[in-house]
């Protein structure tokens, strides 16, 4: 299985004081299985502030690997109840990150599904802020509501 796929992301960064930043993507990608895990991949742009750089999702057993290399490499874990640290590495240099995922939710199959993910941030021990990121991915072609709905929080 390799499809192409169109992905559509919306991530939400909470600050410390409230302050929400909204992003909001959709670009063509590619979708595949490699053993138990779905990978879908895709190359940043402008849009991200990370154009040269792709961006692959690992996809297994309630864990979310989000992996990038080009001009920004880095590694997230995303594993419920669980804090993972990783490098950031940047044209500006390298931080260090602390990843606590609240809440992992994964519905995926061979024909695409969603994603969403409620994690805590923090950047060189300061704490970042809140954030969540909602991902659909689906097969180019085919029509898909969920895609236009409205996303909200839930917790």
């Amino acid at each position: 299985m390799n499809k192409n796929v169109i992905i559509s992301v919306k991530g939400v960064q909470t600050s410390e004081n409230n302050d929400k930043n909204v992003l909001e993507l959709v670009t063509e990608g590619k979708y595949y299985k490699k053993g138990n895990a779905y990978y879908v991949t895709y190359k940043e742009s402008e849009v991200t502030g990370m154009e040269g750089t792709t961006t692959t999702l690992k996809i297994s057993d309630g864990v979310v690997t989000l992996m990038r290399f080009g001009t920004v490499n880095a590694q997230f874990i995303f594993e419920e109840g669980q804090k993972h640290v990783s490098y950031y590495d940047t044209q500006y240099g390298t931080f260090t990150m602390k990843v606590t995922a609240r809440s992992v939710l994964i519905n995926v199959d061979d024909s695409g599904g969603e994603i969403k993910v409620d994690y805590k941030l923090e950047i060189d021990d300061n704490k970042s802020g809140e954030n969540d990121f909602h991902m659909f991915i689906r097969e180019v072609g085919q029509l898909d509501d969920e895609c236009s709905g409205d996303y909200k929080k839930t917790n």
